[in-house]
């Protein structure tokens, strides 16, 4: 009987402190912005554009967190889903209306579960939203989020965004390890580094109208990603650039100019 207890006993401490597999992302600047959903008319963070990115072999795909009245967590870019308000609805009452694939409207931990299945070169980019209630709670929001990311284990896969400078700080405060990103695009990079924010990824427009901050990251070692880049111009630029992230919603045509910069730089 003690040898038994013994042997589940080192059982479960090899079991600890086995380490878990590394991820290696995907060496490509492609993020699909809610997924990769446009080229097969798939609807916008839902799990099938989910998995479409990951298939592709995307870096990351993008997405984005709302809590409903009832405190679940959801994936839905807007803060209404089919004319419900989805911080003022509960979540059985969203649960009404399916996505147009046939799909009902994921929950984080749905969402999380389906990126870490077969999936060990894509980045899980969780967008928190802004609270359309209080500032107060979108921080209950993003600190929910943490929590259940931690708790599925997918915590080296995630890299958290957020319109709400408040918010990004807060994220960080939470899990200064994991990578955050300032989507709003009013901060400089080096002010982005003094509060140890790791990303800027703002709309290509900014950097069209601060070109001084491309090289500002690179020099502050802040990563650059650009929103939502879908012209082929607009792409080779950013390659030409050296951006480290491209969001987009033709991850396709991105694939492609990608492949065009890389012969042509040979």
């Amino acid at each position: 009987m003690r040898y038994t207890s013994f042997l589940l006993l080192m059982v479960v401490l090899t079991s600890c402190i086995t380490p878990r597999p590394s991820v290696k992302f995907a060496e490509n600047v492609v993020v699909a912005h809610r997924g990769a959903w446009k080229k097969n008319d798939l609807p916008e963070n839902s799990i099938a554009a989910l998995r479409q990115a990951i298939d592709l072999g995307c870096t990351g795909a993008e997405f984005d967190v709302w809590m409903t009245a009832d405190d679940s967590l959801v994936v839905n870019h807007d803060a209404h889903f089919n004319k419900l308000p989805i911080e003022k609805t509960n979540y059985a009452d969203l649960l009404t209306f399916k996505l147009s694939n046939g799909e009902k409207l994921p929950t984080l931990r749905e969402y999380i579960q389906a990126g870490m299945r077969d999936n060990k070169s894509t980045r899980l980019v969780c967008e928190i939203k802004p609270s359309t209630v209080s500032k107060e709670r979108g921080k209950a929001v993003a600190g929910r989020a943490v929590k259940l990311i931690q708790e599925l284990g997918a915590q080296d896969r995630v890299v958290y965004i957020t319109f709400d400078y408040e918010m990004i700080l807060h994220i960080h405060s939470l899990v200064p390890e994991v990578p955050a990103q300032y989507l709003n695009g009013d901060k400089s990079p080096e002010e982005l580094r003094a509060v140890g924010i790791q990303g800027a990824d703002y709309h290509f427009s900014v950097f069209k109208k601060h070109p001084e901050w491309v090289a500002q990251a690179k020099a502050n070692g802040i990563a650059l990603n650009a929103w939502t880049v879908n012209q082929a111009d607009d792409m080779d630029r950013l390659l030409g650039q050296g951006f480290e992230y491209i969001t987009t919603n033709e991850p396709e045509l991105l694939f492609e100019r990608i492949a065009k910069f890389n012969s042509a730089s040979r």
